[in-house]
């Protein structure tokens, strides 16, 4: 497994030489509840995601429950009804220019399903598409049809992971380039929000930034994949300022982040767990919910449920393993929260 991952990020999120190749080719008003682990986990229940090289990436919800899965492989965007279970291509792959789709974000004030897209091709990912950089992509939250396409700033862009403010404004985490990006709300261009020497991969083609949230406090957090750390960037008027790195037990290819109450979060961990992340101060605690995950990607909360998805991204990512099939049909799973007092 730690084997897997760490090809994966030498491979995956080896960006400049991956798209180098492609090129050559040619919420935030959160509702603050505080949630309990349960001491004993129920048993896991699970939802296929139809797609033999789906190597979903990201998950993320509406508040109706229904649920989007981004596909690094096959491309496009998965709709799951976790009522049913019954799922189903919702944004085709090649879509708006779309290629392999990483994080998204499902923007109900916008009625936007936002997705990064990044060029994976030569790779072995989507090749339908027509574009050759990293783009944020929107697409309407009820037909899935194309809306908007922004690229990322630069050559080498890498659109990871987006969460959005209370103003409509969507901001992303670009994984190799220490910059999480802002697209004002009407804006047609990406601005730099916060940089940091920080937030850099610890070498040339690693992954840097990745997952991005805001917290109760107003601020924004993200982390880095292979350093496995977690930020605070302040937030005030809506500009960014000091960056602070906070201190805590050491992250494992730490992916996703998603508010969880009061300071609190949770993220997956790419050894394989799902975790609460609390936060005090410049300080953190972990305390992992539930673990034996295949290289998890990502999560999403639907009231006391949390949904994961494991991408397996070892196998499309590290060629050396392509003689070892992932384990099929991909899946999301559920993980049961019980709730606790509202904070």
């Amino acid at each position: 497994m730690r084997l897997q991952l760490a090809s994966y990020l030498m491979l995956s999120l080896a960006l400049p030489i991956a798209l180098g190749v492609a090129q050559a080719v040619d919420h935030a008003a959160l509702v603050v509840l505080s949630f309990i682990v349960p001491a004993t986990i129920q048993k896991v229940e699970s939802i296929a995601v139809p797609g033999t090289k789906a190597f979903p990436e990201s998950i993320t919800s509406s508040s109706d429950g229904a649920l989007f899965v981004g596909r690094v492989g096959d491309g496009g965007i998965v709709r799951v009804e976790p009522r049913t279970g019954e799922s189903a291509v919702f944004v085709q792959p090649g879509a708006a220019g779309s290629r392999s789709i990483l994080g998204v974000f499902a923007d109900e004030a916008s009625n936007t399903l936002w997705a990064c897209s990044n060029d994976l091709s030569a790779l072995g990912g989507a090749a339908t598409g027509r574009d050759t950089v990293s783009a944020l992509k929107g697409f309407d939250l009820k037909t899935g049809v194309g809306k908007r396409s922004v690229s990322l700033p630069g050559p080498h862009g890498y659109c990871n992971d987006i969460t959005v403010d209370s103003k409509g404004s969507v901001y992303i985490t670009d994984s190799t380039n220490p910059t999480v990006l802002l697209l004002s709300s009407g804006a047609t261009a990406f601005e730099v929000f916060s940089s940091s020497q920080q937030f850099l991969p610890p070498r040339e083609g690693a992954a840097g930034l990745d997952g991005i949230a805001f917290g109760s406090d107003g601020n924004l957090y993200v982390t880095t994949y292979v350093t496995g750390e977690l930020f605070r960037i302040d937030v005030k008027r809506g500009k960014a300022g000091r960056v602070t790195k906070l201190h805590g037990p050491s992250l494992t290819f730490p992916d996703a982040l998603r508010p969880f109450g009061e300071m609190s979060f949770l993220l997956v961990e790419g050894a394989g767990t799902l975790d609460r992340v609390d936060i005090e101060g410049d300080e953190f605690k972990t305390a992992s919910i539930h673990g034996g995950f295949r290289q998890p990607t990502s999560l999403t909360r639907v009231d006391s449920t949390a949904w994961v998805s494991e991408g397996q991204l070892g196998f499309f990512f590290d060629r050396t393993h392509n003689s070892q099939p992932p384990s099929l049909p991909f899946r999301i799973y559920a993980v049961s929260l019980s709730k606790g007092q509202t904070q």
